[in-house]
């Protein structure tokens, strides 16, 4: 499950215009804090004057500072830390705040037994700690509050799976496993409350500058021909089964049918397939080297050449790759090459200092074709040359990966591969609308309700497979955030597609059919990738450390044990069979 960000727009301008979408991203790449916020994110501390309305607590253990001295404070929060019966560090979701204990209070014996993680309430006043014993490093560093009383309000066992510290690394099963004591930790605290900012001026944005209609669709709906893998969802009444929107695309298109021409929500979309990674950051080009190879009697790729259509020999160039990537890493790649992309071999070239090869494929290339590639390739000392050859679309997609794990890699060594702190904003259009399927037809590229493009549309009838779309992707930082297209209004046209070019069966979009027959504006839409984009906004290095309770990934809820059995009850009244467990 994943959520998105999606809006859709009634189109009726020949041209379409992104000004106002690129001026949105621009608007959230700045400082996304409310005025009154208490949490410090891009460097700025803001306070919250309301938090504490209704409470026990008069202040957060984030909250005081050298100007709260000698006031008396009620603060409420988890035992972090103690020591020696005299010192307690007291944690809440705002900050830390340090406690003191006088000597002979009977708060004292209270925190002999108490574990840590219990829930504390206490009162006291704020004084200032000697300079000596100032910690500049921590928000409330200059002040402590010396307790008066204590009270437990929820007791912690002790020996918790894990401790909450910062600095402690816990393996990511644990954490998810106890997802309820990792939320206690300032990362988790901090990015879910810079979501809630980010998604608050999203709303803010749309709805009061542009005029956006905040709409929320269903969740379970039919299945949507032409997508991604949907999750099923069964009924009492036998043979009847719901699927879970894997986006709310066709009910964009019908709420553009009924006049709301702004519209936008955050939707969560769900896709039974398999974990992708949430990081793509850009690293090098593909370079195409089929014309330096063809004719070179070089067997693994002339016979790639000869035998198949629509091949071709790519290269990509690892700067210092070198210096760092090993054997083991490349047998991996070319692991990844036969299994997921059915391609054989993959070729290597490691350049020298004094950029002299170390390849295979010196014994076969001349010193001259050498040299060609060196100019072609403008290899410097210690690049790494990675060389794939095949079906043009297979090997593409291995290429993007390589690139993409060498670049983590890379990264995780120490090398300035990227910045994580720059916003690099880029557009990619002309995506083909359909491409080829393994059952040998069309499929579509984005789906099956955008639209071509309109100097390409007779050849929708004559070669689909030419035809361009009006599909746009939007990536930052390398990584695609949104994704969107015009859709046909046409129903004529969508007719066609659905049944003379992708051989679906209409009675699954009857109603998108009628609706389209019933007068349809032009429009269009996109969905901005709402976790991918939080993970880049934050710095997290996983989309699971941006949503509150994620799944695994293979797609499994830890903490829960969720998907999990049912009970004979249950399948009997859902009408479902399954074999008998081992």
């Amino acid at each position: 499950m994943m959520a998105a960000f999606i809006f859709s727009w009634v189109y009726l301008r020949r041209v379409l215009s992104f000004r106002n979408i690129s001026t949105c991203m621009r608007f959230y790449s700045g400082n996304l804090i409310s005025s009154r916020n208490q949490i410090k994110i891009f460097g700025v501390r803001k306070y919250v004057s309301d938090v504490n309305s209704f409470t026990w607590r008069t202040h957060t253990c984030g909250e005081l500072r050298s100007e709260h001295v000698g006031q008396q404070v009620t603060l409420c929060g988890w035992v972090q830390f103690h020591r020696m019966g005299k010192f307690i560090t007291l944690r809440d979701g705002y900050g830390v705040t340090q406690l003191i204990i006088p000597e002979k209070s009977p708060v004292g014996y209270l925190m002999k037994n108490l574990s840590l993680e219990s829930v504390l309430k206490v009162e006291g006043t704020v004084v200032q700690r000697p300079l000596e014993e100032q910690n500049k490093k921590m928000a409330t560093g200059e002040i402590e509050v010396e307790v008066v009383t204590a009270d437990v309000l929820g007791k912690s066992k002790p020996n918790l799976p894990f401790n909450i510290r910062d600095f402690q690394k816990v393996k990511e099963s644990l954490r998810l496993m106890y997802r309820y004591l990792d939320l206690r930790t300032s990362n988790l605290q901090k990015n879910l409350r810079l979501r809630s900012n980010v998604t608050m001026k999203m709303r803010e944005f749309l709805c009061k500058h542009h005029g956006f209609v905040d709409i929320e669709t269903p969740t379970l709906f039919r299945r949507t021909p032409g997508g991604a893998q949907e999750f099923v969802v069964p009924t009492h009444s036998p043979g009847k089964f719901y699927s879970l929107t894997q986006s709310p695309q066709q009910f964009k298109q019908l709420l553009m049918v009924g006049a709301l021409d702004r519209y936008f929500q955050i939707a969560h979309c769900y896709r039974d397939e398999g974990a992708k990674a949430d990081r793509q950051p850009e690293f090098t080009q593909i370079i195409d080297v089929t014309d330096i190879f063809k004719n070179q009697n070089i067997e693994i790729f002339d016979k790639v050449l000869m035998n198949k259509e629509n091949s071709s020999i790519k290269a990509i160039v690892i700067p210092k790759g070198a210096l760092h990537i090993n054997k083991s890493l490349l047998e991996k790649f070319e692991e990844i090459g036969k299994c997921l992309y059915s391609l054989e071999g993959l070729v290597n070239i490691f350049v020298k200092e004094d950029l002299n090869w170390k390849s295979i494929l010196c014994k076969h290339v001349s010193l001259e074709l050498q040299q060609k590639l060196k100019k072609n390739l403008e290899l410097q000392p210690h690049t790494l040359v990675l060389i794939s050859a095949g079906e043009t679309r297979n090997v593409l997609q291995l290429l993007g990966k390589l690139r993409v794990e060498c670049a983590a890699y890379l990264q995780s060594k120490g090398l300035n591969i990227w910045n994580p702190k720059d916003f690099n904003f880029l557009w990619v259009v002309d995506f083909p609308l359909f491409l080829p399927s393994d059952e040998g037809g069309l499929e579509p590229a984005h789906h099956p309700f955008t639209a071509p493009q309109e100097q390409d549309t007779h050849l929708v009838y004559s070669n689909p497979a030419a035809v361009r779309s009006q599909h746009y992707d939007l990536v930052l930082n390398g990584q695609e955030i949104a994704g969107g297209s015009i859709r046909i209004h046409s129903s004529e046209l969508q007719k066609y597609v659905l049944t003379d070019i992708l051989k679906e069966d209409l009675t699954e979009l009857q109603h998108l059919i009628e609706a389209l027959e019933s007068g349809c504006p032009p429009h269009g839409g996109i969905a901005i990738g709402l976790d991918r984009l939080m993970c880049i906004l934050s710095g997290a290095s996983s989309i699971r450390d941006v949503i509150a309770f994620p799944k695994s990934l293979d797609g499994k809820d830890l903490m829960s044990g969720a998907p999990a059995k049912i009970s004979d009850e249950l399948k009997k009244f859902y009408f479902i069979q399954t074999p008998p467990s081992n």
